[in-house]
């Protein structure tokens, strides 16, 4: 916990189950592959998330994997018993209108460093995040962009982003920093799904000026479409609906 030596993940809670659990689990378990810990067992950790979340009908349960107990200094201990930590808590409360409206974004100032042994899994060291939300205090602005510290798009800063242009959509290659998140995976199958094309690859500030739409996605908010970025209007409509909507069902459910 002292040097963010773990992993976490973030389920959202629909109808007393957590939703898009084996995505979140393969997630989990590559996390601690990378880190070099003992992954947990699933049937247990499910068994436990279950006890945990057993008089919730909705809200957040969160399952953070630490590598232990060690002494000090940073060499991990020859001995690893990894620490499981489960928690519920309410949903969180996002603007009413976020889904059919869009959002209001902004870039920040903070960028991401590179480390492709870190890309892509959730780990416990979030202070780049933690720096960029201190960014902005005014609440109509609901998520701030990040880039990386060679000036590409990345993420925001609790969700991933696409691009919409001329039908096809793009979203941020994450090979070198970023969280591949587990609603943006199930984005990327279900546009395939529908002959939408997608696209992974580097991407500009110039490109969302460009694009015709943005949106963004985590496992709390599915999918937000973006109305505002920096100040200048976006086209939120850009969005497919069908893609919404197959998103928020699919995202939703207990698979």
């Amino acid at each position: 916990m002292q040097y963010g030596d773990g992993v976490f993940e973030t389920i959202a809670i629909t109808g007393g189950l957590p939703c898009l659990w084996d995505r979140h689990i393969q997630r989990l378990l590559e996390g601690c592959r990378r880190l070099g810990f003992p992954a947990p067992d699933i049937n247990v950790l499910f068994d436990e998330a279950e006890r945990v979340i057993a008089s919730a009908d909705s809200g957040v349960l969160k399952i953070i994997i630490t590598r232990g107990i060690g002494g000090r200094g940073y060499r991990p201990p020859d001995e690893v018993n990894p620490n499981r930590i489960l928690t519920c808590s309410p949903a969180p409360e996002f603007q009413e209108d976020a889904r059919q409206r869009g959002v209001a974004i902004r870039t920040c100032t903070n960028r991401l460093g590179r480390n492709a042994s870190l890309a892509g899994i959730k780990h416990l060291n979030r202070l780049e995040q933690v720096l960029a939300s201190r960014e902005w205090s005014d609440p109509l602005i609901s998520e701030g962009l990040m880039l990386d510290v060679n000036g590409r798009v990345i993420e925001g800063i609790k969700s991933n982003l696409f691009i919409v242009k001329e039908g096809v959509l793009r979203t941020p290659d994450l090979m070198q920093c970023g969280v591949s998140g587990v609603m943006r995976a199930l984005v990327i199958d279900i546009a395939k799904s529908m002959d939408v094309s997608v696209v992974v690859s580097d991407i500009t500030m110039h490109d969302l000026r460009m694009a015709d739409g943005l949106f963004l996605t985590n496992s709390l908010i599915g999918i937000w479409p973006v109305r505002e970025l920096d100040g200048q209007g976006v086209n939120s409509q850009a969005v497919d609906k069908q893609l919404i909507e197959t998103v928020m069902e699919q995202g939703f459910n207990h698979g």
